[in-house]
């Protein structure tokens, strides 16, 4: 019976966890931090976003849009920075242990990843999904950015502005503003025009 009643109990804590901005105190809470703020978002949005906003750990420009399914994580003291106009498409996942900060009217496509942090793997008598993460520092995508499909932006990696990135990338080393990127690794294989 006691092993019926910790499912049942850890099922009701779980649930509580990702569907508690389903109820619509939280949901109101969460549209007044982002009209404060001259932002809009298109529900669901999952992970700790109003916590992060009412802890400041999440800063919203001007005319930021978060289209539905993006989840925005920081854990105990990440935080986040969506600058003016930047557009955050379905199912992205922002995820900050340090920093994550992303440039005005930046575009970032459905599916992408962008994070500070990896999954440890360095003790095998842990398991993978315990072992917590590391970082290589904040992870910056500069100002009028474009991030196609599926892009994942590593740990540490900083993005110039006006760049352009390839669908089903993975950025795992700096790139220079006005650069195209595409591959796995990302590699510069163009230029946008400059000014």
């Amino acid at each position: 019976m006691a092993e019926s009643t910790t499912g049942w109990t850890l099922w009701r804590r779980k649930w509580g966890w990702y569907h508690r901005d389903l109820f619509p105190w939280r949901r109101v809470a969460l549209h007044r931090h982002f009209a404060k703020a001259g932002a809009f978002a298109r529900m669901p949005l999952h992970g700790e976003p109003l916590e992060l906003l009412r802890q400041g750990r999440l800063k919203l420009g001007v005319g930021v849009v978060l289209e539905p399914l993006v989840w925005l994580t920081g854990g105990d003291s990440g935080r986040i920075v969506l600058g003016d106009g930047a557009l955050i498409n379905i199912g992205v996942l922002i995820a900050a242990v340090d920093r994550v900060e992303i440039g005005a009217n930046t575009m970032i496509a459905n599916g992408c990843v962008v994070t500070d942090a990896n999954h440890r793997f360095d003790d095998p008598r842990i398991p993978l999904t315990h072992q917590g993460f590391t970082s290589k520092g904040p992870t910056i995508i500069g100002n009028d950015c474009w991030l196609g499909a599926n892009v994942v932006v590593t740990s540490g990696v900083t993005v110039g502005e006006r760049c352009v990135i390839g669908a089903n990338s993975v950025v795992t080393s700096d790139l220079p503003a006005y650069s195209v990127a595409a591959g796995s690794p990302a590699k510069v294989i163009g230029a946008v025009p400059q000014p």
